[in-house]
C-alpha cells in the first residue's frame, strides 16, 4: 500500500460545510463538526426503503446491512470483533447498562475502583452500581502538578477483592494517557475486569484493543466525526457470559441483546460514514484496517505539531497557566488566567468567531482535584480539520482578552 507523505488538511477542511461559517473551531472534544459524506449517508439511509433487520424483503436487508457494516466499520477503527460491537443511545447509556448488568453480581466485600481523571461518565455509574450492590469504591489518585495518572497508581487500589477497574484512554478535560497496557497487566493479576472509556482516545489516535488489553471499551462516533450515538466494544465470548435485561420476544443472540429497541439505521450508517472518511484522509486504497491505523497516526502527528504551536504561544502570554502537562497526552489544553475568569474569555473569543467553551466539561472528579472547584477552565481542543490560521486566531483573540481590563 503506497501512502502520500502528508496529511493535507486543507483537502480536509474543504468536506466540512460548517467551517464555511468562518469560526474557528476548538470545541472538537464536545463533539466534532460532520464531514458531507456523513450527512449524506444519513440522507440515504433515512429515504432508503428500510424496515425492522431481516433477509425476506428488500427493506429488511437494507436495514440489515446498514447494521453489519457499522458493525465492521467500528472494528477496524478500534481493532475489535464486529460480532462484539454494541451500537446505543450514547457511551455515558451503554455504561449504565454494562454497570448494572456486571453489578447484579457484585455484593458486600467486593471492590470497584474508579479514578480522580475521569469524565463522570466512567466514574458515576460505576459509583452508583457499587453503591447500590453494597460494593466498595476505592479512588485512583492522579498527579495534579504532572497530569499523570500512572499503573502504580492503580496498582495501589487494586485488591484482591477488586471486581473491576475503569479508567480513561485519554482525559476529556487535560488530554492525559494513563499506560492502558501496563495498567490492565495490573487489574488482570488481581483477577478483575478493565473497562475503558475511550470516548476522547478514538478521535485522536490509532486505537487496537488488543494492546491495550481491556475486557470493555465504549467510544462515541460525534466525537470523530460521526453522529450522535454510543458504541460498546468487547469480545463475543466475554458478552456471552453476560445476561442484560431485555424483552421477552428480543433475541437472546450476541451482540443484539444488549441492544434494547430498534436500531437508529440512519446513525449507524452516518458512523460507517465517519470511519470511512477517517480512513480515506491519506487517499490510500487497499483494506480498511491498515488504512485506518496510517491515517490516525498521520493526524496524531498533524495535531501534535499544532498542540506545541499552540502551546509554545500559550507559554508567551502573561497570566497564564497551562494544566495539560502529562508526556503523553491528546491535544487538548485546559487553560486559567491568572484573576481573569475563564467563562469570559470563551465569551470574548466567540465574539470574534472562535469558539473555545469553558468549563469542567463532567470531569468533575479531575476539575476539583487540580484545585479548579467545579468551573474547570477554557479548554482548547484540536481536531482532525484544525489548521495554523485556527491557531492564529486563538491565539491573538486571548492576547486582546488579556489586554482589555
Amino acid at each position: 500500500m503506497s501512502l502520500p507523505v502528508r496529511y493535507d488538511v486543507a483537502a480536509v477542511r474543504s468536506a466540512f460545510p460548517a467551517l464555511q461559517g468562518g469560526a474557528a473551531h476548538f470545541d472538537g472534544p464536545g463533539g466534532t463538526q460532520v464531514p458531507t459524506p456523513v450527512a449524506d449517508a444519513v440522507h440515504a439511509a433515512m429515504v432508503a426503503p428500510t424496515a425492522n433487520r431481516g433477509r425476506v424483503t428488500a427493506a429488511e436487508r437494507t436495514a440489515d446491512a446498514v447494521v453489519l457494516a457499522a458493525r465492521q466499520a467500528v472494528a477496524d477503527l478500534v481493532g475489535g470483533d464486529p460480532g462484539g460491537v454494541v451500537f446505543g443511545r450514547s457511551a455515558t447509556a451503554l455504561t449504565y447498562d454494562l454497570a448494572r448488568t456486571l453489578s447484579a453480581g457484585w455484593g458486600p466485600g467486593d471492590e470497584v475502583v474508579v479514578t480522580r481523571l475521569d469524565h463522570d461518565a466512567n466514574v458515576r455509574p460505576w459509583v452508583q452500581a457499587a453503591e447500590r450492590a453494597g460494593a466498595t469504591v476505592r479512588w485512583v489518585p492522579f498527579d495534579p502538578a504532572t497530569g499523570e495518572l500512572t499503573a502504580a497508581d492503580v496498582a495501589g487500589q487494586v485488591t484482591d477483592a477488586t471486581v473491576l477497574v475503569a479508567v480513561t484512554g485519554a482525559s476529556n478535560l487535560i488530554g492525559t494517557r494513563p499506560p492502558l497496557a501496563e495498567i490492565a497487566g495490573v487489574v488482570h493479576a488481581a483477577g478483575a475486569l478493565f473497562h475503558v472509556d475511550g470516548v476522547h482516545l478514538t478521535a485522536h489516535a490509532p486505537v487496537d484493543l488488543a494492546e491495550l488489553g481491556c475486557d470493555t471499551f465504549v467510544c462515541s462516533p460525534y466525537k470523530f466525526l460521526g453522529p450522535h450515538c454510543g458504541v460498546l466494544v468487547a469480545a463475543p465470548a466475554f458478552l456471552g457470559t453476560l445476561h442484560p435485561d431485555k424483552l421477552l420476544p428480543s433475541t437472546d443472540a450476541v451482540p443484539e441483546r444488549f441492544e434494547t429497541g430498534t436500531l437508529p439505521y440512519e446513525l449507524l450508517a452516518g458512523t460507517t460514514a465517519a470511519v470511512d472518511f477517517l480512513a480515506g484522509v491519506l487517499g490510500a486504497e487497499g483494506p480498511r484496517r491498515p488504512r485506518l491505523l496510517a491515517a490516525m497516526a498521520a493526524l496524531e502527528e498533524h495535531e501534535d505539531v499544532l498542540r506545541d504551536r499552540l502551546e509554545t504561544g500559550l507559554a508567551e502570554l502573561p497570566g497564564t497557566t497551562l494544566w495539560s502537562r502529562a508526556g503523553h497526552r491528546t491535544p487538548t489544553l485546559l487553560v486559567t488566567f491568572e484573576g481573569r475568569d475563564a467563562g469570559d474569555a470563551y465569551r470574548f473569543l466567540a465574539e470574534r468567531g472562535v469558539n473555545a467553551p469553558a468549563g469542567s466539561f463532567y470531569a468533575l472528579e479531575a476539575s476539583r482535584w487540580l484545585g479548579l472547584g467545579d468551573t474547570g477552565g477554557l479548554r482548547v481542543g484540536l481536531a482532525p480539520y484544525s489548521d495554523d490560521a485556527d491557531v492564529d486566531r486563538l491565539l491573538q483573540g486571548l492576547r486582546e482578552f488579556l489586554a482589555t481590563t
